[in-house]
């Protein structure tokens, strides 16, 4: 049986991180670039980070980074993998020696294939949602699955990891139809505000536990 793997991304609270773990994920995201309300600063992510138990991967997100940002992350955490969500090129991607995972905005006019095979070197492509005038990631929409056909058939020559719009309620039917190595997921675990809207950075642990156990449930029945 295959075992999808699950990414929690934007924890900004070490008892977010614990709680993600506790659940059973297999990473945790903390988000490095000021764009966003999850951002973390690099001593906020050591906590983080240090709340988490072992056997738990930290992955750091960039948009669009000078190399000393990346440095100066690489330096100060226990970092499993690199992940960029900005226009990065492949060779500042692999510029650091380290795994790293390339996010990849579905949206029209972009060939995913061929933007794919530009990261051949990539430990695992991000497919996310685009939405014009919104963050890079994070949004709480999901795009349409079937755009990725050509790429699972294919397989992109690297694992397939499916973000955007992702929750507790549609993961296990976006597992059953994309069949991606690992799902991330950020907006759709976070706790809802009086408006019904995620409060961004701020997570939910029963939204968590239901996220995982949705994608469990995926799998056995895949």
């Amino acid at each position: 049986m295959h075992r999808t793997r699950v990414k929690i991304c934007g924890i900004t609270r070490p008892e977010d991180g614990a709680a993600a773990a506790r659940a059973g994920a297999d990473a945790i995201g903390v988000i490095l670039w000021r764009g966003t309300p999850r951002c973390v600063s690099i001593p906020q992510a050591q906590v983080i980070a240090a709340a988490l138990p072992p056997m738990v991967a930290v992955v750091a997100l960039f948009v669009d980074p000078s190399r000393s940002e990346v440095e100066d992350a690489i330096a100060a955490l226990p970092l499993g993998a690199l992940q960029f969500h900005g226009a990065e090129d492949p060779a500042f991607c692999t510029a650091f020696g380290r795994p790293y995972l390339k996010a990849i905005a579905v949206r029209e006019g972009v060939d995913l294939l061929e933007y794919a095979s530009r990261h051949r070197a990539a430990a695992g492509l991000i497919f996310d949602s685009y939405r014009a005038g919104d963050l890079p990631g994070g949004t709480g929409h999901a795009f349409d699955w079937s755009r990725l056909d050509a790429v699972t058939r294919g397989r992109a020559a690297r694992p397939i990891i499916l973000s955007g719009g992702l929750d507790p309620d549609n993961v296990g039917t976006a597992i059953r139809t994309v069949r991606p190595w690992a799902v991330d997921v950020s907006s759709g675990v976070e706790e809802r505000g009086p408006d019904g809207k995620p409060r961004r950075g701020i997570k939910d642990a029963s939204r968590i536990a239901a996220f995982i156990e949705g994608v469990r449930s995926a799998d056995r029945v895949a």
